[in-house]
């Protein structure tokens, strides 16, 4: 999936900007973030606009949660490959996120080398 777009969620600004920055890893072949956005509804919007081959999504976020999110993102954007990064590290809440379409799931925090290895997964 050389040149894949990616869509990053995240309320957490800290967190969208370590993603964005970590996308530009050489061994991703050229990822280009396209969008990212700090709640589901902007999420939301911001897929139709732009839509993105990937996704990494926060679930704990204000207006619109992750979880919701997933759901309305798996019709905007069936072809999307969605990774979960989440502070919520109990099994029930991954597999609940895997449950709703999410392609892979990653626990916060995570290395740089983690989200990289999550992103080459995704891709594969």
């Amino acid at each position: 999936m050389n040149g894949a777009t990616l869509m990053v969620v995240d309320d957490s600004q800290v967190f969208r900007s370590r993603i964005a920055r970590l996308a530009g890893d050489a061994r991703l072949g050229g990822v280009r973030v396209v969008a990212q956005a700090e709640n589901g509804r902007v999420a939301v919007a911001l897929a139709r606009q732009h839509r993105p081959d990937l996704v990494t999504m926060d679930l704990t976020m204000p207006e619109m949660d992750g979880p919701a999110c997933l759901e309305v993102l798996r019709t905007v954007l069936p072809g999307a490959r969605i990774l979960v990064v989440s502070a919520l590290g109990d099994r029930a809440t991954a597999l609940r996120a895997l449950s709703r379409g999410a392609h892979g799931f990653l626990l916060k925090p995570f290395s740089d080398e983690q989200m990289v290895e999550s992103l080459q997964e995704l891709m594969a």
